[in-house]
């Protein structure tokens, strides 16, 4: 069993996907901060990834789920913060890519692209493998601080 904390949240176009795994990721023993959405109702997806972002910055959870409806727009949202490294993920090997060489802190998933099985299968990837470090930790070390 895990005491990690890890934020979570969607619009209203992922809400289904995120209970799903909210309550996956509960069983399997995380703490989940969750940042909403819980209705239906249509919101603005940047909203919700500036929440999760924020959580991260605050130190209030160490990695982050998000969800739109594609997936694009949230994590375009989440990674306007530096401390954020989110990536859009439609299968295993782009999860365990994520984290190996980018370090993703993030991991991403577009509702109406991708089932529940295999977001749990993304999830578990994502959580369970290591950043590799060596010659990726340059690259990493600059999406945090470009040269701007």
């Amino acid at each position: 069993m895990s005491t990690e904390t890890i934020a979570i949240a969607c619009d209203h176009g992922a809400l289904a996907l995120k209970d799903h795994i909210v309550s996956y990721l509960k069983g399997r023993g995380f703490d989940i901060l969750d940042l909403g959405v819980s209705g239906p109702d249509s919101v603005d997806y940047p909203d919700y990834g500036y929440k999760l972002a924020q959580s991260l910055k605050d130190g209030q959870a160490s990695r982050g789920v998000l969800m739109c409806g594609s997936g694009i727009g949230i994590s375009i949202a989440a990674n306007r913060f530096p401390e954020v490294r989110a990536a859009l993920v439609h299968d295993v090997t782009g999860a365990r890519l994520s984290r190996e060489h980018n370090d993703a802190n993030v991991i991403v998933f577009g509702g109406r692209m991708i089932g529940s099985d295999l977001c749990e299968e993304c999830v578990d990837t994502f959580l369970n493998t290591e950043f590799e470090g060596g010659r990726h930790e340059r690259r990493v070390g600059k999406l945090s601080n470009p040269p701007l």
